[in-house]
């Protein structure tokens, strides 16, 4: 599962539950991105901030390991080179990316998408407003869905961001150690 997670908040957790669950996975492996490429100028915090705040969220949940490739590489992150690695990680393994129904309509813009859904199948979990997601399947060859519903969480990381900002609490809205990560590191407050 991919993501910016700046920062991280319960909306992402529940969706990786629901996903763990309802796509009958062995392990759950977040990837946070460096700089995502369809979000060039949405990340406030450093990748580092950003793994360790997601780091610390998942601690001890045995169905959740971490993958820092992205984070180390640097640069821009496409799904491609991190789905790569991973292979070389778990050789033999049946690979499943978690996508929001928000991004299906956008894979055709993904790097090497064709080389991608050779790679992988994505589990495609349901969100607030995109019931329709479904009809607009962009036709990629090879292209393998599973869809998964679940909690659909209204909630977003430019909330949670906005929030600090303005000095409001986000303790329901995030785990408590991330909520004490960007107290003590002084993260999102208004410059």
């Amino acid at each position: 599962m991919g993501g910016s997670f700046d920062p991280v908040h319960f909306g992402h957790l529940l969706a990786a539950q629901d996903a763990y669950e309802q796509g009958g996975l062995d392990r759950l492996v977040f990837v946070p991105a460096a700089q995502a490429p369809l979000k060039p100028d949405v990340v406030q915090s450093t990748p580092e901030a950003r793994l360790a705040m997601l780091r610390a969220s998942v601690a001890g949940d045995d169905r959740f390991a971490m993958c820092d490739y992205e984070v180390r590489r640097g640069g821009m992150s496409y799904t491609i080179e991190a789905v790569r690695y991973l292979k070389t990680q778990y050789p033999g393994d049946d690979l499943l990316w978690v996508i929001g129904a928000d991004q299906v309509g956008q894979l055709p813009q993904w790097h090497q998408i064709g080389e991608l859904v050779g790679l992988v199948g994505f589990i495609v979990l349901a969100r607030p407003g995109w019931e329709g997601a479904a009809a607009q399947t962009p036709a990629i060859p090879g292209l393998r869905l599973n869809w998964c519903e679940g909690h659909q969480v209204e909630l977003s990381s430019t909330e949670v961001r906005q929030r600090v900002a303005r000095g409001l609490p986000v303790d329901y809205m995030i785990p408590h150690k991330t909520v004490e990560y960007i107290r003590e590191n002084s993260l999102y407050r208004q410059k």
